[in-house]
């Protein structure tokens, strides 16, 4: 894979920290603003990278086969849909685009180009993740679902102070649903399906949710989905049957190790993880499978990810959570 990276900021370095454990990987370069110059500098020393560009046609035009874009939320869809176009594989940060019907777009003219398009949602590639997935059918009947990823924000003090960043900006698809309770939608939605009602109820200052509770309702249970940047609590995830229950106590995107706890009195802490950095999972099958043209498994991530895309979609737009990007 001859990867264009698509921005420069945290979660970039984030990424370009595990680019050791990714065989088959060559960084082709990496795209920004000028005014980004010395740090990008900074990376292509450091990582090896080819290439600056800060236009995003010379991406379009390079040799690179896949781009990663990891840009603010609204800008997600547009850069997307352009690689597409210019016959790029596409991998997109989370959440993969602002709304549903961009999600949808995206996705037909994927198939309809015959290209690969992920999602880097760290969970669904994790092996602890899928450990859950296979002894949740132990728990028997789900009762109680609930995913509690609350995380305040240093950001969220310059927000209270009239200094709005991304992450609190309806301008750049911003808030708590989409940056933190996304990873629990993913988490939930992965093990269940998609539920049969969505509600949120957010905690709104100047627009934007920074907090918020998810009620997800399934056939023969309820979900509670907590996200929070403007308060702390212990991370906790649960899911609870007749039989027993998991409890887990990191995020929803990282899921470091978990603990089985059945009626019977016996438990198991269990952790199958096979690498420290939660990126590493995602990123080695998204290689694997553009070299091994493995488009089934790509789609049926990406039929995981619209239905994603769709709940948090319909949770805004009952709770009268509006961006720019959603009246286009």
């Amino acid at each position: 894979m001859k990867l264009a990276i698509i921005g420069a900021g945290m979660i970039v370095k984030d990424f370009l920290s595990i680019k050791s454990h990714i065989k088959d990987l060559d960084l082709d370069s990496i795209f920004g603003r000028e005014s980004n110059r010395g740090n990008m500098e900074e990376l292509k020393r450091e990582y090896g990278i080819k290439n600056i560009y800060y236009d995003y046609q010379e991406v379009l035009s390079s040799e690179a086969d896949t781009l990663y874009i990891a840009l603010p939320n609204n800008l997600h869809f547009e850069f997307a849909r352009k690689a597409l176009y210019a016959n790029k594989n596409i991998i997109i940060e989370k959440p993969i685009t602002t709304n549903y019907k961009e999600a949808v777009e995206l996705a037909n003219l994927a198939k309809e180009k015959k290209l690969f398009i992920f999602e880097a949602i760290t969970n669904q590639y994790l092996p602890n993740y899928r450990k859950i997935k296979e002894l949740v059918k132990k728990l028997g009947n789900i009762k109680i679902v609930q995913c509690n990823y609350s995380q305040y924000s240093s950001r969220y003090n310059s927000f209270k102070e009239g200094k709005v960043l991304p992450a609190f900006d309806p301008k750049f698809s911003g808030g708590a649903l989409m940056d933190l309770n996304i990873y629990n939608i993913h988490y939930v939605v992965g093990l269940f399906g998609k539920p049969k009602n969505v509600e949120y109820y957010p905690n709104i200052e100047k627009g934007i949710d920074t907090s918020g509770v998810l009620i997800l309702e399934y056939e023969t249970f309820k979900c509670v989905c907590i996200g929070a940047k403007d308060c702390r609590a212990p991370i906790a995830n649960n899911i609870q049957g007749d039989k027993g229950c998991i409890y887990q106590d990191t995020p929803a995107n990282v899921c470091e190790g978990f603990q089985l706890m059945m009626n019977d009195g016996t438990e198991s802490l269990i952790n199958e993880n096979n690498y420290d950095h939660r990126m590493v999972n995602e990123f080695i099958e998204f290689v694997d499978m553009v070299k091994n043209n493995d488009f089934k498994s790509c789609y049926k991530m990406l039929e995981h990810s619209l239905t994603v895309s769709e709940v948090q979609t319909i949770a805004r737009n009952k709770s009268g959570i509006v961006f720019p990007e959603d009246n286009k």
